[in-house]
């Protein structure tokens, strides 16, 4: 990852598309931040489908479960379905807290679930621990 972490963000809310973009802005990390705003245009980036013909292999995808045509769960279940998909780490940052989702989550074999939090200052703590935790500590496979 010489040329920085490449990030796909799915996620429909233009606010926490910002918040997202201006913390890891804010990281002394090198990255490459994609975003697609709902679950089908996701899936078309990972497969590289018009019109995401030349996208990037994401290293790290942040998933928002309430998504437009296609949610989130339907998208993670489809990526850990497909083998070429299945080893990219899926963050779920979700304003969910509901139980039920965390469980169906990590049933689908989701590598963490991290819940919103309403304010400013905890959103951004939230951003640097998966930066810090994601991007510092993790050993991620080769690209295959």
């Amino acid at each position: 990852m010489a040329d920085g972490i490449k990030i796909l963000l799915v996620e429909d809310n233009p606010a926490d598309i910002d918040l997202t973009r201006e913390n890891l802005d804010a990281s002394k990390i090198l990255h490459e931040l994609h975003v697609v705003t709902d679950g089908l245009d996701a899936l078309a980036f990972l497969n590289r489908e018009s019109p995401h013909d030349s996208a990037p292999r994401p290293d790290l995808v942040l998933l928002d479960l309430n998504l437009p045509r296609k949610d989130g769960r339907e998208l993670l279940a489809d990526m850990k379905g497909d083998e070429s998909l299945r080893r990219i780490p899926v963050v779920v940052l979700t304003s969910s807290q509901a139980e039920e989702d965390v469980v169906r989550t990590y049933d689908l074999q989701a590598s963490a679930f991290v819940t919103k939090p309403v304010d400013l200052e905890g959103f951004g703590k939230i951003v640097r621990g998966i930066e810090e935790f994601w991007f510092s500590v993790v050993r991620y496979p080769s690209a295959s």
